[in-house]
């Protein structure tokens, strides 16, 4: 009983191990944090080339259908040329009834490098530099987690006298494996 329990552990720990391994080698954005307030950051952004797409439907379904057409354009499964090493976060915002839902681009990559989309709905920008706020939290995203979130985000701006600019921008770093304890979530505005 207590070896069953002993390997059982040890596969536990690598796991875990296995998954905090994955999630630190994927290249992130290189923010800098002008202001720290627990799990608040005020950061200054470089400019990110993104691949994008439009969804319609709740927040869950479009990011779920955004999902495959992205990884086939950064996993040359519909293009010609190189694979894109995959990034984080995936990002999604809210316009009108539409999510936008994006993919940062590694950051060797200008636009002219990029190989162009075979899907028509795949579009490649630039988001210039600019300031964010982010708040930072775990579990499994979730309309309600991500709205108590923004509401303490929110919340926090009025507090510092800050308006925030257009809608929230949720931000997802790891995997659909990831246990919701070890995942990394943010919601962001821009100001």
């Amino acid at each position: 009983m207590l070896a069953t329990i002993g390997v059982l552990s040890a596969i536990m720990l690598l796991a875990g191990g296995a998954f905090v391994y994955a999630a630190s080698n994927v290249e992130k954005p290189k923010y800098k944090v002008l202001q720290k307030d627990g799990n608040i950051e005020i950061r200054q952004y470089p400019a990110l080339r993104v691949a994008e797409i439009k969804r319609n439907g709740n927040r869950g379904r479009a990011v779920r259908n955004a999902f495959s057409p992205l990884a086939s354009y950064i996993f040359a499964r519909e293009r010609e040329g190189e694979k894109i090493s995959m990034t984080a976060p995936v990002t999604q915002q809210k316009s009108g009834g539409s999510w936008t839902v994006q993919f940062i681009m590694p950051s060797k990559y200008t636009l002219k490098d990029l190989p162009k989309p075979d899907n028509a709905e795949v579009r490649l920008r630039e988001i210039p530099a600019k300031k964010r706020v982010a708040i930072r939290f775990s579990g499994r995203q979730n309309d309600k987690l991500l709205a108590e979130k923004e509401q303490e985000l929110r919340a926090w701006l009025k507090a510092k006298g800050i308006t925030p600019k257009g809608n929230p921008l949720y931000a997802y770093y790891n995997d659909p494996f990831t246990p919701g304890f070890m995942r990394r979530n943010e919601v962001l505005f821009d100001f």
